[in-house]
């Protein structure tokens, strides 16, 4: 069939949306009608190299839709039904996923380079095969996906809201959450207030934090930090030092998220600098993929048993959050609503690229027919 998808070729600087090929599901896939797709960050590093991955691609990973076909051997899954994708696949039978680690999924690895498990591709475009962003490809009307990616959903859940929990949600929730491990009276630093750090500042109340510190340099995201739960806004990790010191009468805070666009390296010496004694910071958003170099104190990281600790997909298992975190939605527990800033049509994916550099959204979506 055909359908119109935005693609990122070898040489491009933008995103360039055309009419693709796509092939029928085969073993374990399914064909699926996307609704709606979230703009991440992460596809925007795929555009600037920070992240590095086989082009020709098709973006997009955080989508919601309706499977239209199935391929031999799916189970659980039938022509009709409403779905997220996990932008991390699971398996459920690696040994990541048999303990309970299924954001490390070996079969997502395999998936996530773009391909599908056979090693070849259904998106075709140009007369070439195209990769798709951890193997959906959600900047897509329609996309053909292994079934490890597929979480059902309830159909009355609005898919505009939906597919935000794919990625950015879910990740910034568990960063707090799970990786964290925010406990009631904790005092919470998040550092980047975009779709995961809003998401982390409502987990970390959702976990009874005390106090929860946003921090961003631009004034809209300060203001709305404070509807998804900041009690303290500050613009910048050296402006927000005094302040956490004087609130916490100097024990600092308890955790550290950072959820930057793009952290650097040369920023985590007043990073760790926030964190209290036995303090956790937890890093999730991504860094360049060749940056070697950190400045910080590792006596400091010693003497004060300070913990510096990654964050992949906030720790969170797709079949068990997503779930979950819809849920909260429903009962008006966590805030998706106020995330969508703006949404765009699939012709507008530059343009919803430029406002998040630009500041002027929480998260962009793109709506589909």
């Amino acid at each position: 069939m055909q359908t119109d998808a935005a693609i990122l070729w070898e040489d491009a600087t933008e995103w360039s949306v055309e009419t693709i090929e796509l092939d029928p599901p085969k073993e374990g896939e399914v064909l699926v009608k996307l609704a709606a797709s979230g703009m991440c960050h992460s596809d925007e590093h795929l555009r600037t190299g920070d992240l590095p991955a086989p082009r020709p691609i098709i973006g997009g990973h955080e989508g919601a839709g309706v499977v239209e076909e199935v391929g031999p051997g799916v189970n659980g899954l039938a022509v009709g039904d409403h779905v997220v994708f996990g932008f991390i696949p699971a398996c459920g039978h690696c040994p990541s996923c048999a303990s309970g680690h299924s954001n490390l999924c070996d079969t997502g690895a395999a998936l996530m380079m773009g391909l599908q498990v056979d090693g070849t591709a259904r998106h075709h475009a140009r007369g070439k095969d195209l990769h798709t962003m951890v193997g959906l490809g959600t900047f897509g009307k329609h996309t053909v996906v292994n079934q490890a990616s597929c979480v059902k959903i309830l159909p009355d859940i609005p898919m505009e809201r939906a597919c935000l929990v794919g990625c950015g949600v879910t990740t910034g929730w568990g960063s707090a959450v799970n990786s964290a491990g925010v406990r009631p009276g904790d005092n919470v630093v998040v550092i980047g207030i975009g779709g995961i750090g809003a998401s982390a500042i409502q987990g970390a109340r959702l976990a009874g934090a005390e106090r929860i510190f946003a921090i961003d340099p631009v004034p809209f995201k300060q203001e709305i930090a404070k509807q998804f739960g900041a009690t303290h806004v500050s613009s910048s990790a050296e402006a927000a030092m005094a302040l956490v010191q004087q609130v916490t009468w100097g024990r600092m805070a308890d955790k550290v998220i950072c959820c930057k666009g793009v952290g650097r390296g040369s920023e985590m010496a007043g990073v760790m600098a926030l964190a209290s004694k036995m303090g956790k910071v937890v890093v999730t958003n991504i860094h360049p993929m060749m940056e070697f170099d950190v400045t910080m104190s590792l006596c400091d990281l010693t003497l004060m048993e300070k913990q510096l600790v990654g964050s992949l997909f906030g720790s969170c298992n797709i079949r068990r959050d997503i779930p979950k975190l819809l849920e909260l939605y429903r009962e008006g527990q966590l805030d998706l609503d106020t995330m969508v800033t703006r949404t765009y049509t699939l012709e507008d994916v530059n343009q919803g690229y430029q406002d998040m550099l630009d500041g002027k959204n929480i998260r962009g979506v793109m709506i589909y027919d």
